[in-house]
């Protein structure tokens, strides 16, 4: 009899969770996509106990002339920020604001971001812009761009700064293909020499297309990039480890890429490390299974994890 009763009630266990799954009824955790709304090339950090996401608006050039934000305490509920920045406080953008990176320093926020997708001889690049809160409003450091040409090969979008070990602050960016390093000011009103005397190094790894970023994890420089189309399927994010933040930085494999079952076009994305419990988010956009526009993407997170070896493990997307 007892028997019979553990196999009846695992029975109705089995079929409860298939009925939550169906209706779509959140049994625990967080769900995807985070949040509502198309948005691109999220830049993910935690600030003291509050995680945070500021995305792209995934719209037609022309319309993206503004930044949300969303907060949350616990990865599952997330508040949104509307406009923390547009083109108002930034006079010299007019279009096509894109991938903000963030930080703080001291008491301030500060916001990098592309602007207007320039080509050679247009006005645009990358800009930075600095508030008293996270969630802003965010203004315009230096009234012009902190990047406005284009070096090695490398559309000035889609940065990453990155706070190194002995505190100087490196900037990593670019499209069409190319990824520059520069070191940046202290007040990040410029740049300076890099350690080898350039202002510009080329640190392209195999298939890097756009997106980069870099985390430390047990010493080791963690750098990461997207490849492939940003508008079609085949949009994935690879790696590459070295022994410092100017590599070399050698391919070793993807990390991330479309699931037939669950999206397609998985890419450009940032990583949140929680320190209080030592895990790792990678905070991404994909493309929904029965959407095809370009601009239909939603921002999703999944844990991220490592091997043994230190390795990152392939990341599965759920819903």
């Amino acid at each position: 009899m007892l028997k019979k009763t553990i196999k009846f009630n695992y029975f109705c266990l089995r079929v409860l969770l298939i009925a939550f799954l169906l209706l779509g009824i959140k049994v625990y955790g967080q769900h995807n996509p985070v949040i509502q709304g198309w948005y691109a090339d999220p830049e993910g950090i935690k600030y003291g106990n509050t995680y945070w996401i500021y995305p792209t608006y995934s719209a037609p050039y022309k319309d993206q002339v503004f930044m949300d934000a969303f907060s949350s305490a616990d990865l599952k509920t997330w508040t949104k920020h509307p406009r923390i920045i547009d083109t108002s406080g930034v006079k010299w953008a007019k279009k096509a604001m894109w991938a903000p990176a963030v930080l703080k320093k001291g008491d301030k926020y500060y916001l990098f971001f592309g602007a207007n997708d320039i080509h050679p001889g247009e006005v645009g690049g990358i800009g930075v812009a600095v508030a008293s809160k996270p969630d802003g409003p965010y203004k315009d450091l230096l009234g012009h761009p902190l990047i406005d040409t284009i070096v090695n090969g490398a559309q000035p979008i889609d940065q990453f700064v990155f706070r190194d070990k002995d505190g100087s602050y490196y900037m990593y960016y670019g499209g069409w293909g190319h990824c520059n390093m520069v070191k940046l000011k202290a007040d990040f009103t410029g740049i300076e020499p890099l350690p080898d005397g350039t202002l510009y190094k080329e640190i392209t790894p195999e298939h890097y297309v756009e997106g980069p970023y870099m985390f430390i994890r047990n010493n080791k420089y963690y750098f990461m990039w997207s490849e492939g189309g940003w508008t079609g399927p085949d949009y994935k994010v690879a790696y590459a480890i070295a022994d410092s933040p100017f590599g070399p930085f050698k391919r070793l494999s993807t990390v991330l890429e479309q699931d037939p079952n669950i999206a397609r076009g998985a890419g450009h994305h940032s990583v949140i490390h929680s320190a209080k419990d030592d895990k790792y988010y990678i905070v991404y956009h994909r493309r929904p299974l029965d959407q095809t526009g370009a601009n239909q993407r939603v921002i999703c997170l999944d844990q991220m994890l490592f091997d043994k070896e230190g390795h990152i493990l392939p990341v599965k997307m759920t819903n």
